[in-house]
Protein backbone atom coordinates (compact mmCIF):
# COMPACT_ATOMS: atom_id res chain seq x y z
CA UNK A 1 0.00 0.00 0.00
CA UNK A 2 1.35 3.27 -1.17
CA UNK A 3 0.74 6.61 1.05
CA UNK A 4 -0.36 9.89 -2.07
CA UNK A 5 1.42 12.62 -1.76
CA UNK A 6 1.43 16.15 -3.60
CA UNK A 7 3.72 18.75 -3.60
CA UNK A 8 3.27 22.29 -5.49
CA UNK A 9 5.78 23.74 -7.85
CA UNK A 10 4.18 27.19 -6.88
CA UNK A 11 5.38 29.98 -9.38
CA UNK A 12 5.24 34.04 -9.15
CA UNK A 13 6.69 35.83 -11.85
CA UNK A 14 10.51 34.18 -12.17
CA UNK A 15 10.57 32.88 -8.29
CA UNK A 16 9.06 29.46 -7.04
CA UNK A 17 8.13 29.46 -3.75
CA UNK A 18 10.46 26.97 -1.31
CA UNK A 19 10.22 25.79 2.25
CA UNK A 20 13.08 24.53 4.38
CA UNK A 21 11.82 21.89 6.02
CA UNK A 22 11.22 21.66 10.28
CA UNK A 23 13.69 19.28 11.88
CA UNK A 24 10.77 17.71 13.49
CA UNK A 25 9.84 16.08 10.07
CA UNK A 26 11.57 12.33 10.23
CA UNK A 27 11.55 12.95 6.28
CA UNK A 28 13.68 15.23 5.08
CA UNK A 29 14.10 17.75 7.65
CA UNK A 30 16.19 20.73 7.24
CA UNK A 31 16.06 20.49 3.40
CA UNK A 32 14.71 22.42 0.66
CA UNK A 33 11.35 21.48 -0.33
CA UNK A 34 7.92 22.26 -2.34
CA UNK A 35 4.91 22.85 -0.02
CA UNK A 36 2.73 19.67 -0.02
CA UNK A 37 1.62 16.75 1.95
CA UNK A 38 0.06 13.45 1.90
CA UNK A 39 -3.29 12.44 0.82
CA UNK A 40 -6.50 11.87 2.97
CA UNK A 41 -9.01 8.96 2.77
CA UNK A 42 -12.07 10.89 1.49
CA UNK A 43 -14.12 7.89 0.40
CA UNK A 44 -15.66 8.80 -3.39
CA UNK A 45 -14.17 11.87 -4.44
CA UNK A 46 -13.50 14.19 -6.84
CA UNK A 47 -10.42 16.18 -7.30
CA UNK A 48 -8.59 15.12 -4.53
CA UNK A 49 -5.21 15.26 -5.33
CA UNK A 50 -5.79 19.25 -6.11
CA UNK A 51 -8.10 19.96 -2.95
CA UNK A 52 -5.42 18.35 -0.74
CA UNK A 53 -2.41 20.49 -2.72
CA UNK A 54 -4.30 23.82 -2.06
CA UNK A 55 -5.73 22.89 1.89
CA UNK A 56 -1.49 21.75 2.30
CA UNK A 57 -0.71 25.26 0.84
CA UNK A 58 -2.92 27.20 2.80
CA UNK A 59 -2.08 25.23 5.74
CA UNK A 60 1.06 25.58 6.06
CA UNK A 61 1.91 28.94 3.89
CA UNK A 62 -0.88 30.93 3.95
CA UNK A 63 -1.09 31.17 0.19
CA UNK A 64 -3.79 30.43 -2.35
CA UNK A 65 -2.82 29.68 -6.31
CA UNK A 66 -4.88 29.87 -9.38
CA UNK A 67 -7.43 27.11 -10.29
CA UNK A 68 -5.36 25.97 -13.69
CA UNK A 69 -2.67 23.11 -12.26
CA UNK A 70 -0.88 21.18 -14.06
CA UNK A 71 0.90 18.22 -14.08
CA UNK A 72 3.99 17.85 -13.66
CA UNK A 73 5.78 14.61 -12.94
CA UNK A 74 5.41 11.91 -10.14
CA UNK A 75 7.96 9.58 -8.47
CA UNK A 76 7.70 6.92 -5.69
CA UNK A 77 10.23 6.25 -2.68
CA UNK A 78 10.51 4.84 0.66
CA UNK A 79 10.86 6.64 3.64
CA UNK A 80 13.10 5.14 7.10
CA UNK A 81 10.68 3.24 8.08
CA UNK A 82 9.58 1.17 4.99
CA UNK A 83 6.96 2.88 4.01
CA UNK A 84 6.09 3.44 0.39
CA UNK A 85 4.85 6.49 -1.35
CA UNK A 86 3.72 8.25 -4.72
CA UNK A 87 4.64 11.74 -5.02
CA UNK A 88 3.37 14.04 -7.17
CA UNK A 89 4.49 16.97 -8.51
CA UNK A 90 1.42 19.93 -9.68
CA UNK A 91 2.51 23.26 -11.52
CA UNK A 92 0.80 26.20 -9.73
CA UNK A 93 0.88 29.95 -10.28
CA UNK A 94 0.33 32.09 -7.23
CA UNK A 95 -2.32 33.95 -6.45
CA UNK A 96 -2.51 35.40 -2.93
CA UNK A 97 -1.18 35.34 0.20
CA UNK A 98 2.03 36.44 1.71
CA UNK A 99 3.75 33.45 2.50
CA UNK A 100 4.85 32.81 5.76
CA UNK A 101 5.72 29.92 8.27
CA UNK A 102 2.23 28.99 9.19
CA UNK A 103 3.11 25.62 9.92
CA UNK A 104 6.17 25.55 12.29
CA UNK A 105 6.20 21.67 13.09
CA UNK A 106 6.11 21.66 9.54
CA UNK A 107 8.15 23.85 7.76
CA UNK A 108 11.44 26.40 9.25
CA UNK A 109 11.26 29.34 6.70
CA UNK A 110 9.70 30.35 3.26
CA UNK A 111 11.79 31.46 0.14
CA UNK A 112 11.09 32.62 -2.99
CA UNK A 113 14.15 31.63 -5.09
CA UNK A 114 15.10 31.55 -8.67
CA UNK A 115 15.66 28.06 -10.80
CA UNK A 116 19.30 28.62 -10.42
CA UNK A 117 19.20 29.61 -6.97
CA UNK A 118 17.51 26.26 -6.22
CA UNK A 119 18.90 24.28 -8.17
CA UNK A 120 23.09 25.46 -6.80
CA UNK A 121 21.59 25.33 -2.71
CA UNK A 122 23.68 23.35 -0.63
CA UNK A 123 20.31 22.06 1.16
CA UNK A 124 18.29 21.28 -2.39
CA UNK A 125 18.35 17.85 -2.87
CA UNK A 126 18.35 15.53 -6.16
CA UNK A 127 14.20 14.94 -6.44
CA UNK A 128 13.72 19.21 -5.32
CA UNK A 129 16.01 19.87 -8.22
CA UNK A 130 14.72 17.49 -10.89
CA UNK A 131 10.91 18.84 -9.87
CA UNK A 132 11.76 22.13 -10.27
CA UNK A 133 13.77 21.47 -13.42
CA UNK A 134 10.75 19.68 -15.23
CA UNK A 135 8.13 22.68 -13.58
CA UNK A 136 10.15 25.00 -15.66
CA UNK A 137 10.68 23.84 -18.71
CA UNK A 138 6.70 23.13 -18.59
CA UNK A 139 5.99 26.26 -17.52
CA UNK A 140 8.82 27.80 -20.36
CA UNK A 141 6.52 25.85 -23.01
CA UNK A 142 3.66 26.70 -21.86
CA UNK A 143 4.56 30.51 -22.06
CA UNK A 144 6.47 29.72 -25.91
CA UNK A 145 5.10 26.74 -27.58
CA UNK A 146 8.71 26.23 -29.55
Amino acid sequence: MFFVNVEGAVYKEDKWLIIERSLKEQHAGGLLSLVGGTVENEGNSVKILERTLRRELFEEVGVTVKEKLDYVSNTSFKLHNDEEVIDIVFLCEFEEGEPFVKSPDEVNAVYWMSTDEIIKHPKAPVWLIDSIKEADALLKKRVSPY
